[in-house]
């Protein structure tokens, strides 16, 4: 059968990484922009499977015909038009330079689009970069001194907004303290350790398992951020440089942000590559890709160790590609902390302890790096490699936002789908599920849901959050403050407990 030219394929994916013991001052260390930019050269090296700086005619000309330049949200870098900042280093001039929204579905979900413009003829190249330089951020401030990052004057063209931003709490949520990731996965986790029956030691066994085998990818990958392979017992002890953050999570148990990491991959029509000269051992074919939100609101979702977003939308892509999870032989899930890996892998019919198989490619944003909404692109890259090592394998990657909120899940092959680039919006689905009643107004006799504590620098629990039923099954919302409180549910089981919520919202556990 022949190849349908407006076919999309992946021909070249890029990642760079300043590491942290690179001779190199804050301010010698690349900013974002150029970050962004090595990553795309990169790209278009690996086009050509050229070495870093080698020739690359192929991958050049693909750059230079870039339709669309799509940069992923940076966290530390704020200017009008970052595409427009990168396209200029570059010396290319794009019809289109996007911006997307806050979330780690971005890159999966800019390829999804990007994808389906390609089959419709209204794109022939697609360029999309990332980057984040929160270490040098942090080492200037530590040494004193300011970064000259480029800006951009007033008046800068805007960029093309890609994908909805909005914020990830509800009022009630966010005056319970629930403000930052680091607040909402601990809940997860222990709802997980709920759900599951474990013990305190038993729930605590299974998280170092699991991210001890992630450092372990890690330490095999040359782009990883933290390349030593850790045992469980020193992901999960807390201790000097492993500080407790969040019950049950020490630092080694969070998302890296602190990392110089760019990462980047270019796209084009069949037609596109074989102009331009790559070799077809180098494409990669997205088969068919599946987006979608779970309830907007944690407060709304029946099940906090649950994602029917995940379930119907890794399910709906691995329909259109043809194919069945068993199928898959390598797959990247996205790893910001334990909990969501364990509930993707639940959702998607993965074992989350195959070692032929592991949940990620990269190490995972703990240990491989975690730069900010962009490190999905990594996992893009990593998979792209991994398949061509292994003509005929199957991967998948999958993009997060917020507090598991969205999701973008991607299917891929060495050989072309046989009817183009499928994918589809699971929207729909899933907002046609049950809500979990709410009282914001909760008081009286409440029974523990799950919860989480948080620590202070220096080892302390600080406060509580507490996510609570009432006796008619409506969800609220709980501070946890008592030191006493706070102390038996980091070492006896919190979930199933009785209390007494006041009208503050402050929980007293009998």
């Amino acid at each position: 059968m022949a190849l349908d030219p407006r076919t999309p394929v992946l021909v070249g994916v890029g990642q760079v990484t300043t590491p942290p013991a690179a001779p190199l001052s804050a301010e010698e260390r690349p900013e974002p922009a150029e970050l962004m930019a090595r990553a795309l050269v990169a790209a278009a090296e690996d086009c050509d499977g050229a070495p870093p700086g080698g020739a690359a005619p192929a991958g050049r000309r693909l750059l230079a015909e870039a339709g669309r330049l799509a940069v992923v949200s940076p966290i530390g870098w704020r200017v009008a038009n970052p595409a427009l900042a990168v396209a200029g280093r570059l010396g290319i001039d794009p019809v289109e330079l996007v911006l997307t929204a806050v979330g780690g579905n971005s890159p999966q979900s800019l390829l999804h689009h990007g994808a389906l413009a390609i089959a419709r003829g209204d794109l022939d190249v697609l360029a999309v970069t990332g980057a984040e330089a929160l270490y040098a951020r942090s080492a200037a401030r530590k040494a004193g001194v300011h970064l000259e990052w480029q800006t951009q004057p007033e008046g800068t063209p805007a960029p093309v907004p890609f994908g909805a931003d909005r914020l990830p709490a509800n009022d009630l949520e966010t005056a319970r303290g629930i403000l930052l990731p680091i607040h909402a996965y601990p809940l997860m986790e222990n709802a997980l350790r709920g759900a599951a029956g474990w013990t305190l030691d038993e729930h605590r066994a299974r998280i170092g398992a699991l991210w001890s085998a992630f450092s372990a990818v890690a330490a095999e990958n040359p782009h990883a951020w933290m390349r030593r392979a850790m045992t469980a017992e020193e992901v999960t002890a807390p201790g000097p440089g492993n500080r407790m953050v969040a019950f049950p999570y020490p630092k080694l148990c969070t998302a890296n942000l602190q990392v110089d990491q760019g990462a980047a991959y270019l796209c084009c029509s069949v037609a596109a590559a074989r102009r331009a000269g790559v070799a077809p051992e180098r494409w990669v074919f997205p088969l068919a890709g599946a987006d979608a939100n779970d309830h907007w609101f944690l407060s709304e979702r029946p099940d906090l160790h649950r994602s029917p977003a995940i379930r119907l939308a890794g399910a709906r892509a691995l329909s259109l590609a043809g194919v069945g999870a068993d199928d898959l032989a390598a797959v990247d899930l996205y790893s910001c902390f334990p909990a969501v890996v364990q509930i993707a892998a639940a959702e998607l019919g993965l074992a989350v302890d195959d070692p032929s198989r592991p949940l990620t490619l990269t190490g995972g944003l703990t240990f491989g790096g975690g730069p900010g909404n962009n490190y999905t692109s990594h996992g893009i890259a990593a998979v792209v490699e991994r398949l061509r090592r292994q003509p005929g394998a199957l991967g998948m990657t999958t993009g997060l936002g917020w507090y598991a909120t969205k999701h973008a899940v991607g299917v891929y092959g060495t050989r072309p789908p046989e009817r183009g680039f499928a994918f589809e919006d699971v929207q729909a689905d899933v907002d046609a599920l049950p809500r979990c009643p709410v009282d914001p107004g909760a008081t009286g006799a409440v029974e523990v849901e799950t919860y989480t504590v948080l620590y202070d620098r220096d080892g302390r629990g600080e406060r509580g959050i507490a996510a609570v039923r009432t006796p008619a099954g409506a969800r609220g919302w709980a501070s946890v403050t008592d030191p006493d409180d706070l102390d038996s549910l980091t070492t006896a089981e919190g979930i199933g407990r009785r209390g007494t919520l006041d009208r503050r919202g402050v929980l007293a556990l009998d």
